[in-house]
This record gives C-alpha cells, structure tokens and sequence, in this order.
C-alpha cells in the first residue's frame, strides 16, 4: 500500500508499506490480525519476512485445531520461540478479536477499556525543508490534533524545534529520536528543554533503559521509552530505576494485547501515564490501536490519527475518522467494530498461505 506522503525517521524513509495480515477461521467467526512490522529490521530486529516464517513455520501451528477459553492462552503456546513479538501479536489480536465476537462484545470493553472517545495526536516525519514541515504542523493543527510529535535525529533538531516553537507557542508538542543520540549528546539533548516538550521519545539506545536513566537525571524535559519497552519485566525495571516519566505503549512491540495490558497495569500502579504509538498500520492494527487506547491510563494523545493521512483508501470501513476537537469514538460493535474490506485485500495480496489442520 503506498503512503499518501512519504515518512521519515532517523534511520529510514518509508513511501510504502509491505503488510502482513492474518485472518483466523474459527468456529463460523473470521477474525483478523494485522503485523507491524516494517519491510526492513530497523525498528526493531523483526521485519515482514522474518515475521513471515516465524507465523507459517511456528505460531499458526501452535494454534491450529486447539480450544481456548480465553485469547491470552495462546501466549504460553508462543513461549518456546525466543522474540517474534510481532509477528506474535498478529495472531494473538485476532484471537482477542475472535473472544470478543464470540461472547458478542466491543474489543474495547473485553480488554478492559473505559474511555468511550480517545485524544488523538500525530507524528509528523523528518521533512525535505523546515518551510515543509511548517506547513504539515498547521494543516494537522487545523485538522483539530491535539499533540504535535516531530521526529528528531542530529542536525535535524534544536534549530527544527526553535523555529516550530516560536511559530506555535502554546501547542503540545513533543519529538521522537528513534535511539538516534548516545550520551555524547548530553548537551543537545539538554538544549531541549527551553522547548518546554511534553517528552523526548527514546533519544538513546534502543535496548537500553540504564543509560536513559542517567540521562533522565539531566533533563527536566521528561523522557518517553518506546523501543526499549519490549514487555512488562523491562518497564518495572525501567520505571524502578527512574529511566522515564512516561511509556509509548506499541501492542506489536510487545507481542500482543495480554503484554500490553500488563504493561498498562504497572505504569497504572506507578503514575506513570501511557499512550499508544503507531507503526504506519493499516485500519486492522489501526482499529486495534484504538481499542487499546480505552483502557484508563491512556491519558496522553497517542498516534492513532485518521486512516487518510496515510492511505488513499483504507482496508476497513469505515475508515478510522478524527473528529475536529482531535479525537476518535469508539465503536461500539462486536469486535474491533470496522468491518474488512475483503476484496480490496485480496486485490492487493500478492502472498497467500493456508495452514490449517
């Protein structure tokens, strides 16, 4: 699927996206999962193919023909193959989706979720020219987001930020490193605090949670661990140690729903607020996004903004929409509450495997 306007982070420019979708048949109910992971191993250490044949040569096997009470049992089926969170939480979502069908409830509300409307913000990429990017914060400003996040890397930072503050004063505005510093870059990274940010998002490494920690000390400007969170261990050692005031909460980051809840639960327990990232996904992980975003510490504009700002046409209808106070309703329909757009998927597949019993 290609991007309406290219996206670009410290380490890659993306103009189209390779997605990995898939369905489950069970019992009369199809149920989807969508796979976040990127056509290359930059984000993290997965990409579409690794994802691939973690899910036809392992994980749909574990499922295949089994009976479950609840969707989360399917974790301790996955536990024997070491990472593939991603390609994980394809399938553990859409047996989430599958429970919520079955005993005929929103997603939302079978994950615990309170929050009948979401706040929504965006993530605007690197630009070819800061006139560029000027223009892209005030047509989403004007579209009603409640957050700006502006991607960061050295040389496109302290003098991007400068100017977007002075433009716009007031607004909320935060700004993502993508692990693009080390702590040679204690003073830049210290320079941003007259910028009176909402967060820095994992400006260090993307495994680390130790050396963010010292950073933190540093900084007044709070930082916002994303790559680093892989599951809930780390964010209990993280928010113990003091690596961040607040977490970016990804569900194909850490494998699925049932870590995502945990995760939840412990940022909860330690005041520590959550929101949810994206990762350029279409409306099947789009709208799983959004039932995630329910649940009550979800307190902070995540990136679930509308479906045309990256797709000419979305794979679910409706598309997810945002309204202009910048927030997104929650359906109230069995499941994920958008229907698939089944012959749009097929006219776009190019891939199929079947595995079955």
């Amino acid at each position: 699927m290609p991007l309406v306007h290219f996206f670009e982070t410290s380490f890659v420019r993306t103009t189209e996206r390779r997605i990995l979708l898939a369905e489950l048949h069970c019992e009369g109910i199809s149920a989807w999962g969508e796979c976040v992971a990127g056509e290359n191993p930059f984000y993290s250490e997965e990409s579409v193919d690794t994802a691939w044949y973690a899910l036809v040569r392992y994980l749909a096997p574990a499922i295949v023909g089994k009976q479950f009470e609840r969707a989360c049992e399917c974790v301790r089926l996955f536990a024997p193959l070491r990472g593939h969170r991603m390609a994980k939480a394809a399938l553990e979502n859409a047996l989430w989706e599958a429970e919520a069908m079955e005993r005929n409830l929103p997603l939302w509300k079978l994950l615990g979720g309170t929050l009948r409307e979401i706040p929504c913000g965006v993530s605007i990429g690197i630009q070819d020219s800061v006139e560029q990017l000027r223009e892209k914060v005030a047509i989403e400003l004007a579209a009603g987001y409640q957050r700006i996040k502006l991607k960061v890397k050295p040389g496109w930072d302290v003098a991007v930020l400068e100017q977007m503050r002075r433009r716009w004063p007031d607004i909320l505005l935060s700004c993502d490193a993508n692990s693009a510093y080390t702590l040679d870059d204690v003073e830049t990274l210290k320079s941003f605090d007259r910028f009176q940010l909402l967060m820095i998002e994992q400006p260090l490494w993307s495994d680390d949670f130790y050396f963010h920690a010292q950073l933190q000390k540093q900084l007044q400007t709070a930082i916002c661990l994303d790559e680093a969170i892989v599951n809930a261990r780390v964010a209990q050692a993280a928010l113990e140690v003091g690596s961040c005031r607040i977490i970016n909460i990804k569900v194909g980051r850490v494998g699925g729903f049932s870590e995502a809840v945990r995760i939840h639960d412990i940022c909860r327990q330690h005041g520590i607020p959550v929101w949810c990232g994206g990762m350029l996904e279409a409306g099947i992980g789009r709208s799983h996004n959004i039932a995630l975003s329910t649940l009550p510490n979800f307190s902070l504009p995540g990136d679930v903004s509308a479906s045309k700002r990256y797709w000419a046409e979305d794979i679910i209808d409706p598309p997810v929409e945002v309204s202009p106070q910048g927030t997104i309703s929650v359906p109230d329909k069995a499941g994920r509450g958008f229907a698939v757009k089944r012959e749009l998927i097929e006219e776009l597949t190019t891939r199929r495997e079947t595995v079955s019993c």
